[in-house]
């Protein structure tokens, strides 16, 4: 998560994903990827269609373009927060998908002890600290693809900095603590996913505005069609972007009030209350 100065957002009208994702990604000299593993965290919450999840034309063009840039490795890992992530991953086809592709899928409710990354308390609003996936530190890459959308449980809005909340463990075996239950009742929720993103870093996001939620969210709500692809390497300028797109096709709620610079800030300042 870049912390400070100006970042590029690149922004595309279109409703041709395959098209659209290529260009945009076309922007970020993919050719260094070259010979690399590539970590990819979407957006599947719950097997909702999209808006809610990501649309699997999305998935589907973001990994034949790192396949054409000649990446060795690309490991899709996911924790759903509304179901079954097994499930979820089933009924959306992400398994046939990663077969007929030929990436990996991780079931973040299915890893071990040993395969998260724990980040203590101090300097976080976390009372206990969480626990990231280590594959997105072990690999060499990390690509994220979000939705656009509000999010009605807290949060505001679910863009690239929320959608990072699918990398941290519920539980880790042998462990009885809920780190979402934590989250999901905290007046800190905001400042504990600005914390998720300062930990881990990302080389590309793209963000699916073609169709959006307005109201609701994360699974249903009010949808619009603003025809629009986004990407960026800093989550903090593109969220701000997505929520201005937002506020243009009438966003509701929390999402519709304030600077958007304000926002920003937030995100940036995560240790701030």
């Amino acid at each position: 998560m870049q912390a400070s100065g100006e970042a590029d957002v690149f922004l595309l009208k279109t409703s041709d994903r395959n098209f659209g994702v290529k260009k945009l990604l076309g922007k970020f000299g993919l050719r260094g990827f070259s010979g690399k593993w590539v970590a990819l965290k979407a957006n599947f919450n719950s097997a909702d269609p999209f808006p809610a999840s990501t649309h699997p034309d999305t998935l589907r063009v973001i990994v034949e373009v790192l396949k054409e840039a000649g990446v060795a490795e690309v490991t899709l890992a996911e924790r759903s927060g509304m179901g079954t992530t097994r499930r979820v991953l089933e009924e959306l086809g992400v398994f046939e998908m990663g077969e007929k592709l030929g990436f990996d899928v991780v079931v973040g409710d299915e890893l071990g002890k040993g395969e998260w990354v724990r980040f203590g308390r101090e300097g976080t609003h976390w009372l206990k600290g969480f626990c990231v996936a280590k594959c997105f530190f072990d690999a060499d890459v990390v690509v994220q693809t979000c939705c656009l959308k509000t999010h009605r449980f807290g949060g505001h809005f679910t863009l690239s900095l929320k959608n990072s909340v699918g990398l941290v463990a519920k539980r880790v075996p042998g462990e009885i603590y809920d780190y979402m239950w934590e989250l999901h009742t905290s007046p800190f929720q905001r400042q504990m996913i600005a914390e998720i993103n300062q930990r881990y870093r990302v080389d590309v996001v793209v963000m699916d505005g073609i169709r959006a939620f307005i109201d609701g969210g994360p699974e249903r709500g009010e949808v619009v069609e603003p025809n629009l692809l986004l990407a960026s390497n800093d989550r903090v300028a593109l969220d701000a972007v997505g929520v201005a797109v937002l506020r243009v096709y009438g966003a509701k709620g929390n999402v519709g009030k304030g600077r958007i610079s304000s926002w920003s800030r937030f995100a940036v300042q995560p240790n701030s209350e």
